[in-house]
């Protein structure tokens, strides 16, 4: 039998999974195990890398018996962003991985923030210095671990780890290597980042740029036993999951130049870009800017938090249940909630979608930034509330969208929120934009098999394997409803307002947060 059947792995916050797609983009099988990871009293998430590397393990193990190693043709590796994952001369962990929730180097990325070298961090890189990257945690290692630097080789994110184990070779790819420490015009690391930074004497940590769509490494010996696939297989570095998603949900389209909203954990608002010429910087110093395989790029904001304001939100009302003896698991809380969303009162009260501890990384950078419910009174009723809480994902979509141009004619819709109904018609009248969803489930692993797709020649480029995987998957655009989108220009008008008037209160709570520590 030829092989025929590419797999994906997508390693994220919440789940780890193996997706294996046959030439026709068609999902044939998955596997998943649920991440898990500690978060620590001074603001730190960690992630043990050895079980993330045996859980990677078990399910491309789960897939490949599924469909037959004889079949599998390559493997795509994509994981969640940010982060800083070590690993020594010997190729083993220095330290658990930090995630991109991790919030302890909140002072170093003010520090780098109101430093003169701001303005040149943000030309070079396209990026927004945030709490969660990696090199805001290598100032905050050298003021209080130095031990981990100086024992660390190589400095990795999630994927680059796994694609360590998998082939042996050290490298970053082109997205997560440059939004950091590059040029995204040129797409390599920059000497005037590094010492804009401050950390050109750290510049031996960092792996070479490799590009999954032009260069493949192969499997060892090794991982092929432990997985059941035959040594030599090609292996893909795919680029940052926002930036597989953004391909497999269909991104990459020069003739429609669609905008992307992806609201899963995290809220992601991507512009298609054709070249470089075209990226529209900001004065907030915030964003990302990514290139795709190619020329073209993604323009994008980054919510620290999006789905996880409701997951908060429903949470409370399973413990106030729990309380009166009613054992709720939050999640039956969501079902059958749409309608209830709907009958609400539209801009009943307002809500700030802030929750993460980490602040706010898009469309500003305030690592104060906390979540607020505002313009209550005794009429605002539990579902009002509920409401706001969507309609606030919506305006911070809106106010990401509101920093990078023009608002696309239309919005491509993906993420664990795109099944509620409330939220589609919500976000569609908020951005006063058709948003369409994609009928592709995993659109990360999706997105990191194109990548390993074109290196292998089935696609020519990244628009052959859109058109191709994409296109067909598009589902019909939901239009706005034109009175609820007046309506939410007012109210998106409010939000603003609201939002800067907070802002020297969030200042103030930092403060108290920290004396009461």
């Amino acid at each position: 039998m030829n092989a025929d059947v590419l797999i994906g792995v997508d390693a994220g916050t919440s789940v780890i999974k193996a997706v294996a797609f046959d030439l026709s983009g068609h999902q044939i099988s998955i596997a998943s195990r649920p991440n898990s990871y500690a978060t620590l009293a001074n603001g730190g998430v960690e992630q043990n890398m050895a079980r993330t590397w045996t859980d990677t393990v078990e399910v491309l193990a789960e897939v490949v018996e599924a469909v037959g190693a004889e079949r599998v043709l390559t493997l795509g590796i994509t994981g969640q962003g940010d982060g800083t994952w070590m690993i020594d001369a010997h190729g083993e962990p220095v330290h658990d991985g930090w995630l991109w929730l991790d919030a302890r180097a909140t002072q170093e990325a003010r520090e780098l923030t109101d430093s003169a070298n701001i303005d040149a961090i943000h030309q070079v890189t396209g990026c927004g210095v945030t709490v969660c990257q990696m090199r805001t945690h290598m100032h905050w290692m050298q003021r209080h671990t130095p031990e981990i630097l100086d024992r660390a080789a190589t400095a990795f994110h999630c994927k680059d780890w796994l694609y360590f184990k998998l082939t042996g070779i050290r490298a970053t790819d082109p997205t997560e290597g440059v939004f950091t420490f590059g040029d995204f015009r040129t797409r390599q690391y920059s000497d005037q980042a590094l010492e804009a930074l401050e950390l050109s004497h750290l510049s031996h940590l960092l792996p070479p740029i490799v590009d999954g769509s032009t260069q493949t490494h192969q499997l060892t010996a090794e991982a092929a036993e432990k997985i059941g696939l035959p040594q030599g297989l090609p292996v893909s570095l795919g680029y940052v999951d926002i930036m597989c998603c953004a391909l497999g949900a269909g991104l990459h389209d020069a003739a429609t130049m669609p905008g992307l909203t992806i609201l899963g954990s995290t809220g992601v608002h991507m512009r298609f870009v054709p070249d470089e010429e075209l990226v529209v910087m900001n004065e907030e110093l915030s964003g990302y800017v990514m290139g795709f395989p190619g020329k073209a790029l993604a323009q994008m904001q980054t919510n620290m938090a999006a789905t996880l304001n409701i997951d908060w939100l429903l949470g409370l009302g399973a413990e106030l249940l729990s309380a009166h003896g009613q054992k709720t698991d939050p999640s039956e809380l969501l079902k059958g909630l749409d309608e209830q969303v709907l009958d609400a009162r539209a801009g009943a009260v307002l809500f700030h979608p802030y929750i993460s501890s980490a602040g706010e990384r898009g469309p500003f950078i305030n690592s104060a930034a906390r979540a607020s419910f505002t313009g209550l009174d005794q009429q605002a009723s539990w579902f009002d509330l509920v409401r706001s809480v969507f309609e606030g994902l919506a305006l911070a979509s809106r106010d990401c969208y509101a920093l990078m141009g023009p608002m696309p004619k239309e919005i491509r819709f993906t993420g664990g929120a795109a099944k509620s109904k409330a939220l589609r018609q919500i976000l569609a009248a908020c951005l006063n934009t058709p948003i369409r969803g994609v009928a592709q489930v995993e659109a990360g692993a999706a997105g990191a098999v194109m990548i390993a797709g074109i290196a292998q020649g089935i696609f020519s480029d990244a628009e052959a394997a859109t058109d191709a995987w994409v296109q067909p998957l598009l589902e019909d655009p939901i239009p706005p409803d034109a009175e609820l989108a007046s309506t939410y220009g007012e109210v998106f008008e409010a939000y603003l307002a609201t939002r800067h008037a907070l802002a020297p209160a969030w200042q103030a709570q930092a403060t108290m947060r920290s004396a009461l520590a």
